[in-house]
């Protein structure tokens, strides 16, 4: 059994709407300072929690997320969700992809904002009893009871930025410039897409 859990994977969920340098720090960060073998970054065709206006085209997304990371062999993009029932629940995500790869560990990447409302998940006991979550501390956020939780570990050294994919999406609306808040081929493609160019400040 021992082999056959060998390739600790981490999954870093999320709506990438588009994906940015934040993003991509963070995944690269947990990539090569823990022990996770490799960081997939699932994108996300709806999140429960969050209204689908706003989202580009899951392919759109997707293609930004692939062209973004294709230099690092540590990363991989996942459409692991889109052929999943709609709404997208992270526990079922979680449950298929652990029977469809039995020789990973999955591990669950995500933000110490996140880790206080854990328990408003669908079937969070279930996340906490088979997975570990790796989190990474954000300045200002308490973690909250389930930071000395066994299956929880927090990393507090993981660099960030304070950018944001609706900050991005509002710019490129304002016709404002976006370079350096992404890669250079995520800009070339947005560019060259128009995509978001008709996005309102609605949100």
């Amino acid at each position: 059994m021992s082999t056959s859990k060998n390739a600790k994977v981490g999954l870093f969920f999320g709506s990438f709407n588009p994906v940015h340098i934040g993003h991509l720090i963070i995944a690269n960060y947990m990539a090569t300072q823990t022990d996770l073998k490799e960081v997939w970054l699932v994108v996300s065709p709806q999140n429960p929690l969050k209204s689908k206006q706003s989202l580009a085209r899951d392919q759109d997304r997707l293609h930004l997320v692939r062209i973004a990371i294709d230099d690092n062999l540590k990363l991989r993009a996942s459409d692991i969700e889109f052929s999943l029932l709609q709404p997208s629940y992270t526990i079922d995500t979680l449950t298929y992809l652990r029977e469809r790869h039995p020789e990973k560990q999955f591990v669950l990447i995500m933000g110490g904002d996140n880790l206080p409302t854990l328990n408003k998940w669908k079937n969070y006991e279930l996340i906490l009893r088979d997975f570990e979550l790796y989190v990474y501390n954000r300045p200002g956020y308490a973690l909250g009871e389930l930071e000395n939780h066994p299956q929880v570990r927090v990393f507090d050294k993981v660099p960030q930025m304070q950018i944001s994919a609706s900050y991005i999406r509002e710019s490129i609306a304002n016709g404002l410039p976006i370079q350096y808040l992404v890669t250079d081929p995520v800009l070339k493609y947005l560019e060259s897409s128009g995509l978001y160019k008709n996005n309102r400040k609605k949100e």
